[in-house]
């Protein structure tokens, strides 16, 4: 309730001012209220006490009777325990509600806009996205949604795994099976298929093993037939990728791959810079740089990041590097945004020192890992098929959809056929990510059907469900929503209170979701409003009333509820069907 705080503030001021107290000892004190009910602000007096001399409940008593009597317009205040309580009142929500009503953001503001690139998704050529793909994919696309609904400019970063030496196998199992077969093999998704057979052969045959040592050499020396056999496989993989993010329904596209071969030519430069720094040491052989923070292996000696091998072979730390210098100097980022799994944790705190160390990120610079947890089955291990092999990403999508078809066919068999395969495509995608994003990211969770589609409980099935009943609502009510616009609202009963709060603190919750790289806050929140929707609707009857003040303030609240639940779960990525 930020805009409660922002009003309330001026009487706070006059209050201590009159008790001879500065505004730095007393402001940061004021919070939100530590359980929801009646009172929604708090400032707490304990830390108060010894200054002023006087027991924390004297001071907070004496506080209330210092308000003066023009508060109570906004808000009812009291004193308990030590603590001055602030609970917004009705007249209060009522203004507020109309503010947000006719504005499409619902109250939230536009950034001075920052410039992100976000690294996400990152699935390697020639080989299937997995179950480990969905995480990274869906928190990223939710980041990127709420920074661009911000106001932000956001530079979408798929930095795919397309070089290196594992290509030369590749290459060469692509020459055996011949270009044609090799592209029709890859483009109807059987990357796992292709990847295993080139490693039996290099692992299994001397031969090709050497053929595909010598294709490496050619591909770095960036040999014109080479490059165009390399072409084939990234572009047929990404094809096929491309099929995946339009089911699970994201943002990526072409245009925002930037695999490590679009570094290539930077490699060089980042040894260059490196050294010119004077951080860049010969180790062994290798070329390695020690961070300022000290990292310590199993015997306690200091860790170095290796740059380039012994052998003349660029590490990925190089990369990385290169990525800084192109995302601060050619996209002139402000933020460099990660969002890779915890195992990664330490790699890109030591790159992001090195970063510091060498000028290729300064102080103006945000770069921050937004690290991610594992999926597990059931019994706690990493989410497996029956064969043991990791879970395709495509077939996880495809089988949640078919399930989300039986269970609409079982609770709507009225539905045409056209009508609940779309839907079921909206329930079966949202529900396995917002499984994903309801989960504190750095957590791992059970991968569970049952609740995943469950239309109870917290998830998207449940929140969609609650927007497809407010559209009920209003299929029945002769008032369409658009003369809704100037409506004045009637908040009388408690259950009407609690649903105008948490729909006023729509805007706090993007802000805190976006400060924190956090989807899971904006998921908590979207299940609390329509828990407080469903306990509203119970209670307050919407179109069976005399009076129509009161239908056209609760249809304004049933508007407002319906289109905070879209635009939540919109930038979660998650679409809201208007029947089920």
């Amino acid at each position: 309730m930020d805009t409660l705080i922002k009003d309330i503030y001026p009487f706070f001021k006059e209050v201590f001012t009159s008790l001879g107290l500065e505004e730095d000892i007393w402001s940061h004190l004021i919070g939100p209220a530590t359980i929801e009910g009646d009172y929604d602000i708090a400032l707490p007096c304990h830390s108060l006490s010894r200054l002023m001399k006087k027991s924390p409940v004297d001071i907070s008593e004496q506080i209330v009777t210092l308000f003066s009597n023009d508060v109570f317009s906004i808000a009812k205040v009291s004193s308990k325990n030590g603590f001055v309580n602030i609970g917004a009142s009705p007249s209060w929500l009522e203004e507020q509600l109309s503010c947000i009503l006719s504005d499409e953001r619902l109250g939230v503001t536009n950034d001075n806009s920052r410039i992100f690139a976000v690294d996400y998704s990152a699935p390697n050529v020639a080989k299937e996205m997995h179950v480990g793909h969905l995480r990274s994919t869906v928190i990223g696309d939710s980041i990127v949604r709420l920074l661009l609904f911000k106001g932000h400019t956001v530079h979408r970063e798929n930095h795919i795994g397309d070089w290196g030496t594992p290509f030369g196998m590749l290459i060469e199992h692509l020459l055996d099976l011949g270009e044609d077969k090799a592209a029709k093999e890859l483009g109807v998704g059987d990357l796992d298929s292709f990847y295993k057979q080139a490693r039996s052969k290099f692992e299994s045959s001397e031969k090709f093993a050497s053929r595909s040592r010598n294709r490496v050499v050619l591909l770095q020396g960036e040999d014109k037939e080479t490059l165009r056999l390399w072409k084939i496989l990234v572009s047929e993989s990404m094809r096929y990728f491309n099929e995946v993010y339009s089911t699970l329904g994201v943002l990526l596209s072409d245009s925002d791959i930037k695999g490590e071969s679009s570094y290539h030519d930077l490699l060089p430069i980042v040894i260059d810079r490196l050294s010119k720094s004077n951080i860049l040491v010969n180790s062994d052989g290798a070329d390695v740089v020690f961070p300022t923070k000290k990292w310590l292996n199993r015997k306690g000696d200091e860790m170095p990041v290796i740059i380039r091998k012994g052998d003349g072979g660029y590490n990925y730390s190089a990369t990385d590097l290169a990525c800084i210098i192109d995302r601060t100097e050619r996209l002139n980022c402000t933020d460099l945004v990660y969002v890779v799994g915890t195992p990664q944790k330490q790699h890109f705190e030591m790159v992001f020192d090195i970063a510091l160390m060498a000028g290729f990120m300064h102080e103006k610079h945000n770069a921050t890992h937004v690290n991610f947890g594992s999926v597990l089955n059931k019994d706690g291990k990493i989410l497996k098929s029956r064969e043991g092999d990791v879970i395709k990403l495509v077939d996880l999508l495809s089988e949640s959809i078919s399930r989300a078809n039986a269970t609409i066919i079982e609770k709507n068999p009225n539905l045409s056929n056209d009508e609940r395969l779309k839907v079921a495509k909206m329930i079966g995608i949202g529900a396995v990510k917002y499984a994903d994003l309801s989960t504190e990211r750095s957590k791992d969770y059970i991968f569970d059907w049952d609740k995943m589609l469950s239309l109870e409980g917290n998830t998207a099935p449940y929140l969609q469900y609650a927007h497809a009943r407010i559209c009920s609502i209003f299929s029945k009510s002769d008032i369409s929503r658009s003369s809704l616009a100037n409506s004045i609202f009637t908040i009388v009963d408690k259950e009407e209170q609690l649903l105008a709060k948490r729909l006023l603190s729509f805007p706090f919750i993007i802000e805190e979701s976006i400060s924190t790289y956090s989807p899971h806050k904006l998921c908590n929140y979207l299940h609390s409003l329509a828990s407080s929707f469903g306990s509203f609707y119970e209670n307050c009857p919407v179109l069976k009333n005399d009076d129509e003040k009161i239908i056209r303030s609760r249809l304004s609240l049933c508007d407002l509820t319906s289109r905070t639940l879209k635009l939540g779960l919109e930038l979660l990525g998650i679409d809201t069907p208007e029947k089920m």
